[in-house]
């Protein structure tokens, strides 16, 4: 049986792997990092393990918080709080390149779910300087077309009336700073690093509201002294494999039971408003501003967005990695045409040049074949992602008058994920925090489009999906965009992925007229021009 990754075994490995640059027995805690998952130990943790060798202030530990699974928990915890990361990416001679780091800042892992009244005792530590987090975008409990905080919410409802034994991520801050406020600690800083429209400004609006309904002087005295910094961080990282786990050990030497695997590529932007100071994270590459909105709009658009057609296209293809799909040449076309044509021109502000840079190192990371990065993986809760990702996008194309119908495409291929079926008739679960409601609204769209007449039924059958405001907003009212949705829902029901991504490809630019009549006399058009050629139906319709 082999030895464990640990502080005894650091000594003893391989020479070509990086180990922590500082003396890990003076490190003391200073940040408390909410959803300690992969995402996180590839990002703000090496970065932060960086910023401490280069400035060698041992102040920022982190203790990192599991919300619900015990499992990095039991993972780290017998290896003292380390990890390797593993960076991959592709050779000159097309075969995978790997190098490995054992990052060592992350001091503990706790489980909320298992005591929470620790975790308050941790925000409300002298100590603890900034509280981050990585909870994905459902985690926020809030309304993905509005950013509102979801006052149904079991656990938004749970944490309201227990203060000691909060569920959820707001509930743990606001309980927490309630505590520091009491013992007359000073204030701290509050960074997401989710893939949230102005994540800081947004966890705070969701903070504040929580805290305004248990006491107004607590709302206060958090608006007045914490920080809520905007941030944007930019770095694939899937989900490890057990093949990845066997490589890295075989490596190492010794067992390490939860290594991280990304790709070489980081970029990080953070607003430098923090309350009570912050690791030397420049260190590491990480940029500071005094406003992020331009680059958070940037990455959500030209990195999220793509990203999140490529994997719901994918998927309905049977690509199983985000490289399989890519590798599909009219898939990786619509998705170049889709930045060019349809997102880029969106993105004012930002000169061309640096567009055209993004555009490119998108294409060649999702051509990254040493990484395997599942299409499933970036396609779940897609119900929180299309809102910042392609519907604001949406928006800004229908105030110009301007084609939409690549994202509507891409909208529509997540609505039919959402069926749950690929081309090959394989079966996949629906991951999503709102997969129930979502799969009534399929079935009452299709009940709708059955009692509709057969011309109006496509249109119909869209009415209904885009009226549901919890994900589209207002969207559902606005003509064009369900003329353009129901022409490439219809194309994607009746003739496959290839024939639609096929058909965007080759059509002219349609602008749909905003009366209603105009409006479904070019639905029906749209319709009928995606529609295959006879003599192409056969070898087409997957």
């Amino acid at each position: 049986m082999l030895e464990r990754l640990n502080t005894e075994s650091l000594s003893r490995l391989p020479a070509d792997v990086e180990k922590p640059a500082y003396d890990r027995g003076r490190l003391t805690p200073g940040i408390v990092h909410l959803g300690l998952g992969a995402f996180h130990r590839a990002h703000q943790a090496l970065a932060t393990d960086l910023a401490m060798a280069a400035s060698q202030d041992l102040t920022w530990g982190i203790l990192g918080v599991s919300l619900r699974s015990p499992a990095t928990r039991d993972a780290l915890t017998p290896q003292d709080g380390l990890y390797t990361l593993s960076l991959r990416d592709g050779d000159e001679a097309g075969g995978a390149r790997e190098s490995l780091r054992v990052v060592g800042s992350v001091l503990r892992v706790m489980v909320a779910q298992e005591d929470p009244q620790a975790v308050l005792e941790r925000i409300a530590y002298p100590q603890t300087r900034i509280i981050s987090l990585t909870i994905t975008e459902k985690g926020y409990c809030h309304e993905p077309a509005t950013g509102h905080l979801r006052w149904d919410d079991p656990d938004i409802l749970h944490d309201l009336e227990n203060p000691v034994r909060p569920r959820s991520a707001i509930g743990m801050l606001v309980h927490g700073l309630a505590l520091r406020r009491e013992r007359g600690l000073p204030p701290l800083t509050l960074l997401s690093c989710d893939n949230l429209q102005a994540n800081g400004d947004t966890l705070r609006s969701l903070v504040l509201a929580f805290a305004l309904r248990l006491d107004v002087a607590l709302t206060g005295w958090i608006d007045a002294h914490c920080t809520f910094p905007n941030s944007m961080v930019d770095r694939t990282v899937p989900a490890t494999r057990d093949e990845d786990r066997a490589r890295i050990t075989q490596r190492l030497g010794v067992e390490d039971a939860w290594p991280v695997v990304a790709e070489p590529y980081l970029n990080w932007v953070i607003e430098d408003k923090f309350a009570a100071g912050r690791p030397a994270w420049e260190a590491a590459g990480v940029t500071f501003v005094a406003n992020a909105t331009p680059y958070e709009r940037l990455k959500l658009r030209m990195v999220n967005g793509p990203h999140s057609a490529l994997a719901c296209l994918g998927t309905l293809l049977g690509a199983a990695t985000m490289h399989e799909a890519a590798a599909v040449p009219a898939l990786r076309g619509f998705v170049d045409d889709l930045m060019r044509h349809e997102i880029a021109p969106t993105l004012k502000g930002i000169p061309d040049a640096g567009l055209e840079g993004y555009r490119q190192r998108f294409l060649a990371r999702v051509d990254n074949a040493a990484l395997s990065h599942p299409t499933r993986q970036v396609a779940m809760d897609s119900s929180y992602k299309l809102p910042p990702r392609l519907l604001a996008t949406i928006r800004d194309r229908l105030r110009g008058g301007d084609d939409i119908r690549r994202l509507a495409l891409a909208v529509a291929a997540w609505l039919h994920y959402l069926r749950g079926e690929d081309e090959n008739g394989a079966r996949y679960p629906i991951e999503d925090p709102l997969a129930a409601p979502l799969a009534r609204l399929l079935a009452r769209a299709d009940v709708a489009a059955r009692a509709a007449a057969p011309k109006q039924a496509a249109h119909r059958r869209a009415l209904v999906l885009a009226g549901y405001r919890p994900v589209f907003g207002d969207l559902g009212e606005k003509p064009v965009f369900v003329a353009a949705l129901a022409a490439q829902l219809e194309t994607l029901r009746e003739h496959g992925v290839l024939h639609a991504l096929q058909a965007v490809a080759r059509d002219p630019e349609l602008i749909v007229p905003a009366d209603s009549e105009g409006v479904a006399e070019a639905a029906e058009a749209t319709a009928a021009a995606a529609a295959p050629p006879a003599r192409e139906a056969a070898g087409l319709g997957m």
